[in-house]
């Protein structure tokens, strides 16, 4: 049988006809870049996740770039990041001017090891970015003591984590700034790019609004006051002031959800609950066919109800593996093959292998298996029976 690692089409047509019936209604309404729907979508998004504002944006790459921006970090700060993440989170941090440290991740949750978190603190620090990794969320009340004692932001990159529980809570707000991907294999995915931003704090959301749309506007006028406020400086007073577009007061970016994006992202925020414990159920039955095995089936922190964005497990000879359950018919990878601190585009750092030992292993023994919630039965218990079947 022909199974794929995801199939945003099969998720398409479980309820086709209310994505499509949402997006023709924009269509038709000539109103393409923000409006109503993305409002909307802001708005039952934030609410759905726990926080006060939600700024959407065109991607979850442009999310973590507008919160570490709206948080002032730039040139000359340092942000301590994993290296065992999508290279989005780094790049983010680089693209800012500021340097990622890498710290290496806990054995059991893949998450920030916050016990190597003060060490890599220095007068530089401004920011701990944190990475709710394949749908597990990271020991937030630690991090944010932490972040507390020293001063720092606490950001969170929760692109794998939409609809993840923190001690019974989605709580999506613990730091000071998460950032979301709507990329169409996630959680919570569009039929094309999407990110948002959500925050409790009205500064951050604020400057997040104005500058997706080039510092202009209200918002940037608020913000450009707030900075000077911060600054102590007097405010020019012969500054052209303006609300509409054509005034620009902070250097930014163009950076939207399509109005058709939101819509459909409306229809597939009401089955979000649906999609997380279908994604559950699949891993538990992994989990429980697998677990008299050689494979590593993956840990739920005790403070986590996982969504399950990915199902990954471990084994020490990780290749073969995939190379024989590949033969067999069942996709796989490793999410990810070359940890950050050791890319080419870091390469100036100087980390070196063996920095970060757990990252390391993960990367060469752990592979994944498809866990979709639109996954069919026969399909799962196929992947079982290989699973099984492979280790003899």
């Amino acid at each position: 049988m022909k199974i794929n690692l995801m199939d945003v089409r099969r998720q398409h047509e479980v309820y086709a006809a209310e994505y499509e019936e949402a997006a023709l209604k924009v269509l038709r309404s000539g109103g393409y870049i923000g409006g109503a729907e993305v409002a909307a979508f802001e708005e039952e998004f934030a609410a759905y996740e726990g926080a006060k504002y939600g700024i959407s944006c065109g991607n979850g790459t442009d999310a973590i770039v507008l919160a570490l921006r709206a948080l002032g970090i730039g040139r000359g700060d340092e942000v301590i990041t994993v290296a065992w993440t999508f290279f989005a989170t780094a790049e983010s941090i680089a693209a800012v001017g500021a340097t990622p440290v890498f710290i290496d991740v806990d054995p059991d949750t893949y998450c920030m090891d916050v016990n190597l978190v003060e060490a890599a603190i220095t007068e530089r620090t401004k920011a701990v970015l944190s990475v709710h990794f394949y749908g597990q969320s990271c020991d937030m009340d630690s991090l944010r003591s932490i972040c507390k004692k020293h001063n720092l932001f606490l950001v969170a990159d929760c692109a794998q984590s939409a609809g993840t529980k923190y001690k019974g809570e989605r709580k999506h707000t613990l730091g000071d700034v998460s950032c979301f991907s709507f990329f169409p294999t996630k959680n919570l995915g569009g039929d094309g790019d999407g990110g948002m931003v959500l925050t409790d704090k009205e500064d951050i959301a604020r400057a997040c609004r104005s500058l997706k749309v080039h510092g202009s506007g209200k918002d940037g006028l608020w913000t450009l006051k707030w900075e000077y406020q911060l600054k102590g400086i007097d405010f020019p007073d012969n500054m052209p002031v303006g609300e509409s577009k054509y005034y620009n007061y902070l250097i930014g970016y163009n950076s939207r959800l399509d109005a058709i994006q939101a819509a459909i992202l409306r229809k597939k925020l009401t089955h979000m609950d649906e999609f997380v414990e279908g994604r559950r159920k699949n891993s538990r039955l992994y989990n429980e066919a697998l677990n008299d095995t050689e494979f590593m089936t993956p840990v739920e922190a005790t403070y986590c109800e996982h969504s399950y964005y990915i199902y990954a497990l471990k084994h020490p000879k990780a290749q073969e593996v995939m190379k024989k359950i590949k033969e067999a018919g069942v996709p796989t990878g490793t999410y990810y093959p070359v940890p950050l601190h050791l890319q080419g585009a870091f390469a100036q750092l100087g980390y070196k292998e063996g920095d970060l030992p757990v990252t390391e292993d993960l990367s060469k023994t752990s592979f994944v298996l498809p866990v979709f919630p639109e996954l069919y039965d026969e399909e799962r218990n196929y992947i079982i029976e290989v699973m099984r079947n492979v280790l003899k």
